[in-house]
């Protein structure tokens, strides 16, 4: 059960701090950041997050002018937080049907707050944490969040697991492939990863490297380039500090 977000954020210091309340969330997935109404507009449309928080700063008009826009490209609007350092955008924000309104600087408890109302008023019911694997009259749950990828042989998918172990399901890849939650990117023929645990990407090879103790390198290939695309720039959205 995961909720997908993003954060539009000039200031680098509130986007930080942002960050570091959310990551003890774990049903909470970053897929991107922004840092302007055009960019979030782009990312939003990109991503199609479940949430989306804006620091509204001095610009906040251009920020209901995005939302407004949003309304003639998406069928149902995401969730959005907004927030500022006075209430000088508020009925605004009450107006354009935002979520929740925050003061800054952020507060930990207003955070907690907003998430815990969030999963009350819109629980992921459509969306399970775990995924069962059925064979004959045997049935294994696993908890996606453990499933660090897949790889099918032949009509065979094999599971690799965080803690080392492999369990193989009689389906093909594909069959698999549209139950997992949006974390889960399919790079090649064969794999399907985790991207909650990459940490590099390999373009001259070819290869996505993960890590859960022992790094282990997965092959992708020209036909899922697109998909390795969006996975780097989602990662890089997200990364405090990128290096040239």
């Amino acid at each position: 059960m995961e909720y997908t977000y993003i954060i539009i954020d000039l200031n680098a210091a509130t986007k930080l701090q942002l960050q570091l309340y959310l990551e003890e969330y774990e049903d909470l997935t970053c897929m991107g950041v922004a840092a302007s109404a055009a960019e979030g507009l782009d990312t939003i449309l990109k991503f199609t997050p479940d949430l989306v928080l804006i620091n509204l700063g001095e610009d906040g008009m251009e920020y209901f002018q995005m939302v407004t826009e949003l309304n003639q490209y998406m069928q149902a609007l995401p969730l959005i937080i907004g927030y500022s350092t006075s209430k000088k955008y508020a009925y605004n924000a009450i107006k354009s049907g935002f979520f929740d309104y925050w003061i800054l600087p952020h507060n930990e408890f207003d955070v907690r707050k907003t998430i815990l109302r969030l999963r009350k008023r819109h629980p992921k019911q459509d969306m399970p944490s775990t995924i069962c694997l059925k064979s004959y009259n045997d049935y294994r749950y696993l908890d996606t969040k453990d499933i660090l990828y897949l790889k099918s042989d032949n009509n065979t998918t094999d599971f690799f697991m965080r803690d080392g172990n492999v369990i193989s399901a009689f389906k093909t890849l594909k069959s698999f492939e549209d139950k997992l939650p949006k974390a889960f990117i399919r790079i090649h023929q064969s794999y399907i990863l985790n991207s909650r645990y990459v940490s590099r990407i390999n373009y001259g090879k070819s290869m996505c490297t993960l890590r859960h103790g022992n790094e282990e390198e997965l092959p992708f290939s020209k036909t899922y380039k697109d998909r390795i695309d969006l996975l780097k720039e989602m990662l890089s959205k997200t990364a405090v500090k990128a290096l040239n």
